[in-house]
């Protein structure tokens, strides 16, 4: 099994900034990709960003410029720095990781618990 821990939401002003942490643990071979996904009420979840091994990123064109996403794999944790913030922002953010359980096997999905992002003046 493997756990993703998220950490780092909050209630920021509009143009404010935060960062969140997303940490994987557990039976890890190796971690294909890690993301970023956000819900909003009444929304569907949408990709944020991606990051995949050998550092290639995809954005949502929404967040491009604003938001960059990182990882520091000897940790096992992907970051999302969130600068210029906007109400629009305002969702449950969650994180995702593909990962290799063992040598050989199939990546699997797997979910953090989400976290709350609340941008308001």
């Amino acid at each position: 099994q493997v756990q993703l821990v998220e950490s780092g939401g909050g209630l920021v002003q509009p143009g404010g900034s935060l960062r969140l942490s997303c940490a994987a643990s557990g039976s890890i071979f190796s971690i294909n990709a890690m993301g970023w996904y956000r819900q909003a009420p009444g929304k569907q979840r949408e990709l944020v960003a991606r990051i995949i091994s050998g550092d290639s990123t995809i954005y949502a064109d929404s967040v491009k410029g604003r938001f960059t996403i990182s990882r520091d794999n000897a940790k096992n944790t992907v970051y999302l720095q969130m600068n210029s913030l906007k109400p629009e922002d305002t969702a449950v953010y969650r994180c995702n990781a593909d990962v290799a359980a063992y040598r050989g096997s199939s990546p699997y999905g797997y979910w953090g618990q989400g976290t709350q992002v609340t941008v308001s003046s």
